[in-house]
């Protein structure tokens, strides 16, 4: 009886013991799904960690945050625009981490980085441009466009699609850009002339990639990375670096404050810092510029470095209240406006 009694007493003691929970890791992911998803399954083969990815829009992560200020769902911010990260950060929303493997990266990653307090690090460069399809272009015999000035030329009538900068960190680096390039209120006089060329704006500045290699609209406004994969697999999509000049993003990653796994947060954002991690492979069709300085890019995402690239400011655009400002005047005077 003493025996069995040992025995249960031992039975019940170990139920009660805490069982130690698997370590696991929320991101939100704004760059490409392919490119999500395989980031989210190699770093979990790499650590044991297991990851729970979601892709959205940069504008709506940043919502999701932002609402989500008081108990973070999301611990790490992985991809998109820059701009909405540096918003996150300029409202408090974001966690401040320098990881051991900046040392390991360009410039321009680490000047984020530095500009955002230490809450928002560089992990890829991307450049604006516009993509076209050649055949439905040669169907219509047209001229291909090679400036931001001739997208608003009227043999584009419902030919141009682009993405809702409400929604997409691309379009409102779009915006930024043209606003830089042209200053603020030519380029809303710019921007409402093109509205009369869109068929559509989308809410990631993604879409475009698929519309114009499948023929579905003419030209896509959006970064060059995305029209590249689709020229590797035979597509009839040409690009073009506008004349003008043009503006480009750095693809942010950051931790969320608050974040429920922060030790994994960490992890994370330390592995997706190393060369092995942004090197790119056949298993996914996102190309840009990685900030690792040892990591492998194609001769066509370097062949972008010869693109004339403005003066970005990434203070000013970055800044809460100027994107708000230029996103509620683009909701007023672009989106309303007839066509």
């Amino acid at each position: 009886m003493k025996s069995l009694l040992f025995g249960l007493a031992a039975l019940c003691g170990a139920l009660a013991m805490p069982v130690a929970q698997a370590q696991q890791l929320n991101i939100l992911c704004s760059t490409e799904a392919d490119w999500c998803e395989s980031k989210a399954r190699e770093f979990s083969v790499a650590t044991g960690i297991k990851v729970s990815m979601v892709r959205k829009a940069t504008g709506e992560v940043y919502a999701q945050i932002k609402a989500e200020a008081a108990n973070p769902k999301a611990d790490v911010w992985y991809g998109g625009t820059h701009d909405p990260h540096l918003q996150a950060a300029n409202e408090g929303l974001l966690q401040p981490y320098v990881s051991a493997n900046m040392k390991e990266q360009y410039p321009w990653s680490a000047d984020l980085l530095a500009k955002s307090g230490n809450q928002v690090a560089g992990i890829y460069r991307i450049t604006l441009g516009f993509g076209y399809n050649r055949e439905l272009l040669a169907k219509k015999n047209q001229k291909p466009p090679a400036c931001w000035s001739d997208l608003v030329k009227p043999e584009y009538v419902g030919e141009i699609e682009t993405s809702s900068p409400a929604t997409s960190g691309t379009a409102y680096t779009i915006l930024a850009t043209v606003v830089q390039l042209m200053g603020e209120d030519r380029a809303f006089d710019y921007l409402r002339a093109l509205h009369k060329n869109v068929n559509r704006y989308t809410t990631s500045g993604t879409a475009q990639r698929q519309s114009v290699s499948r023929g579905e609209s003419l030209i896509g406004v959006t970064f060059l990375d995305e029209f590249i994969p689709e020229q590797h697999v035979g597509a009839p999509v040409e690009t073009v670096l506008p004349c003008e000049g043009t503006g480009y993003s750095v693809g942010a990653m950051s931790i969320a404050k608050g974040a429920r796994n922060l030790a994994e947060a960490k992890k994370f954002y330390d592995w997706a810092l190393t060369a092995e991690a942004q090197t790119i492979r056949d298993q996914t069709k996102v190309i840009a510029i990685p900030s690792n300085r040892s990591a492998y890019a194609p001769e066509p995402v370097k062949a972008l470095e010869k693109a004339k690239l403005i003066n970005y400011d990434f203070v000013k655009y970055g800044s809460s209240a100027e994107r708000k400002r230029l996103i509620d005047r683009w909701d007023r005077e672009v989106r309303s406006a007839p066509r």
